[in-house]
């Protein structure tokens, strides 16, 4: 197959992987929605234009539409004033709340289970440890002999216990030599290395990628490990903007990406994932499941973000009604949304541009 064929091949498969994604989203508010009493008129697969209706049932239109790509759930009243038996806006705040969540916990589900399959195969990450996976060439760290494989013990005296930890003494110390000790086969192994103020911008300090070596596990113990891997994520993600202004991390390494920019890794993952099983045809396909394991669990989170147009937002008008039976107005509440999608459509344009002129690029 030429690189035409291949590229259009790629794009395929991502449409259908991550619109699938978007399908279980959906997918989770249909099931608690139903369980809530509320009714939905319909449940689409794509977006509109309708192309045909696949078939009725308890009530719901069932479509597939013109559009291939995710899909959406639309329930009784959904965006108006409407307060009639099997609304949504008629159902008891706590069943709104739970359907609301249902798209994020689904996802978070989805990306839990695949994560929790991935460990039994490549192995459970010791979180409290931290390995070196990559080392590019002509940078601070392969001009002082650090290696792949080699655990990082302890940096200037501090022990290393996770990333987090060995992220914040490089960004404290740039420009400064950092004493390191490394675990390199059960032996202590001394470097010095300093980190750079100015580096690549698919590198870092020190030119290193950093991992938690790994120990293969059965499904029920991988499952506490993807559990925190999965928590951990949605921590990571509350702590960004603290770790940006600190400086803990650099701008380019929180960049916000669009749909392109997301295929771009998904293509460079496709990549290391053929590079991966052409020596060990038992890893092909895990490096691509990964991603989109790590795919699922970001929508989940990312839709709980307390912004209007975002599931999250809509839980945030809903709070004053749960907690202290005061409702906010759903015209107001309809406005705001649609003044704040507006502004997630514009941004999203913007950072199509930005990963058109900008390729996002994974560091190898």
């Amino acid at each position: 197959m030429n690189n035409i064929g291949n590229t259009a091949l790629t794009i395929l498969e991502f449409v259908i992987a991550f619109g699938a994604l978007i399908l279980l989203h959906e997918l989770g508010h249909f099931i608690f929605a139903r369980l809530s009493k509320i009714k939905v008129e319909e449940f689409g697969i794509g977006y509109p234009p309708k192309m045909v209706r696949l078939f009725r049932a308890g009530g719901t239109d069932f479509t597939l539409n013109w559009i291939p790509f995710g899909g959406f759930c639309r329930m009784k009243g959904e965006d108006q004033n409407d307060t009639e038996p099997g609304s949504f806006l008629s159902a008891k705040p706590i069943n709104r709340f739970i359907t609301l969540l249902g798209g994020s916990a689904f996802n978070l589900l989805i990306g839990f289970l695949l994560i929790t399959y991935l460990f039994t195969r490549i192995g459970s990450p010791d979180v409290t440890k931290v390995q070196i996976s990559d080392v590019t060439a002509d940078t601070p760290a392969a001009v002082s002999g650090i290696q792949v494989g080699d655990i990082i013990s302890t940096v200037n005296g501090t022990q290393i216990d996770s990333m987090e930890k060995l992220s914040a003494e490089i960004s404290t110390h740039l420009g400064q030599p950092l004493e390191i000790v490394l675990i390199r086969d059960g032996s202590e192994v001394n470097v010095v290395a300093t980190p750079r103020e100015e580096w690549p911008e698919n590198q870092g300090p020190l030119g290193i990628t950093i991992t938690n070596p790994s120990v293969k596990v059965s499904f029920l113990k991988a499952l506490p490990s993807a559990a925190v891997t999965t928590l951990d994520q949605g921590y990571q993600l509350i702590m960004l903007p603290v770790r940006l202004i600190s400086g803990q991390i650099a701008p380019s390494e929180a960049r916000m990406v669009s749909v392109k920019g997301i295929y771009d890794i998904y293509a460079q993952v496709q990549t290391a994932d053929k590079e991966e099983a052409a020596q060990n045809p038992e890893m092909a396909g895990l490096n691509t499941l990964y991603f989109f394991a790590v795919i699922s669990v970001a929508l989940g989170y990312t839709n709980l973000l307390p912004i209007p147009a975002l599931d999250g937002g809509r839980i945030l008008f809903l709070l004053p009604e749960l907690l202290f039976k005061k409702k906010i107005p759903a015209a107001l509440e309809g406005r705001v949304h649609m003044v704040f999608f507006a502004l997630l459509i514009a941004l999203m344009v913007v950072l199509i541009i930005n990963d058109i002129v900008n390729p996002v690029l994974l560091p190898r």
